[in-house]
């Protein structure tokens, strides 16, 4: 209603219940009388009063017992005001129930307004870096982008940046998100010396000798292609910021990872209590044999 005396009309207790009725199915006055158990003229009282606000409409006349009877119903399934402003934007509740550990785990990458805080770091597909690699695990960065969309909102810039760019625009000092281990992210490999879990990354004359993810708790040393690391820390650059790191020893290793934090979170993030520093040793293991990697275990 665009007059709130027309809304007036109808706020009536019989007028109201006359006009739920009509809601339900299509009615004449009569019948409305004896359904309710009153007068016709006092129906017909209410029935122009509910006509002139606008909220009841004819939809079809018959003949009866040698009159014409007018059925009416409702013009619409719900009557407010509405207020000469428009409409404005508010929080969109999440599509699916997330857990309490995923919300704390991803909280610094949530602004108030439900929009993704942050960049999502891939490995640039050409040689780079001191072991000149090109990343093979970019795309897994689509799959996790489909559980982020779960519970928050597309940001208004580009959320998806190559380390390389990363790095030539100085963007470090943001929320960080980064796929693939050292060898293939060069921002991996430069959170690597604040990692609880390290990459064994070791100079050589003929360049940087990989070694597999190395524990400082037990001292075990994991080299398996299908290993990786789920960690999140402070942001090295920025101190209000927060980096969490998705990499494998090798790109399967790195798949291993965001399936650890996505489909099977409730395995990965099961201890979580907000800590600023975590991580997880990951294994990924191919349960129905067709070469892909679909399961997983936290070795640490």
């Amino acid at each position: 209603f665009d007059d709130p005396q027309r809304l007036k009309l109808i706020l009536n207790r019989l007028s109201w219940k006359i006009l739920v009725m009509l809601y339900e199915r299509a009615m004449y006055p009569l019948e409305i009388a004896k359904e309710l158990g009153i007068h016709e003229q006092k129906v017909y009282y209410h029935i122009r009063k509910l006509i002139k606000a606008g909220a009841i409409t004819v939809a079809k006349q018959e003949e009866k017992k040698g009159a014409i009877a007018k059925y009416y119903v409702t013009v619409s399934p719900a009557f407010g005001i509405e207020l000469p402003k428009g409409y404005k934007t508010i929080e969109r509740p999440p599509l699916v129930s997330i857990s309490e550990q995923v919300q704390r785990f991803f909280r610094e990458f949530i602004r108030r307004d439900g929009c993704f805080d942050g960049k999502i770091v891939v490995g640039s597909p050409t040689p780079h870096g001191p072991f000149k690699t090109s990343a093979r695990d970019g795309h897994y960065a689509s799959h996790l982008a489909f559980f982020l969309g779960q519970f928050t909102r597309m940001p208004e810039d580009f959320a998806v940046k190559l380390d390389v760019d990363v790095k030539a625009e100085k963007e470090e000092k943001n929320n960080l998100i980064l796929v693939g281990g050292p060898g293939t992210n060069l921002l991996t490999q430069e959170v690597n010396e604040y990692l609880p879990l390290k990459f064994n990354m070791q100079p050589s004359e003929q360049g940087f000798l990989f070694g597999g993810l190395v524990s400082t708790k037990t001292g075990r040393v994991y080299t398996a292609d299908a290993v990786g690391l789920v960690a999140k820390i402070v942001n090295p650059w920025d101190k209000s910021k927060r980096v969490v790191v998705l990499a494998g020893n090798k790109a399967v290793g790195t798949k291993a990872c965001v399936l650890a934090l996505t489909n099977l979170h409730d395995k990965t993030l099961g201890n979580y209590k907000g800590e600023d520093t975590f991580a997880k040793v990951i294994q990924g293991f191919d349960l129905d044999g067709d070469g892909k990697v679909d399961s997983i275990e936290v070795l640490e």
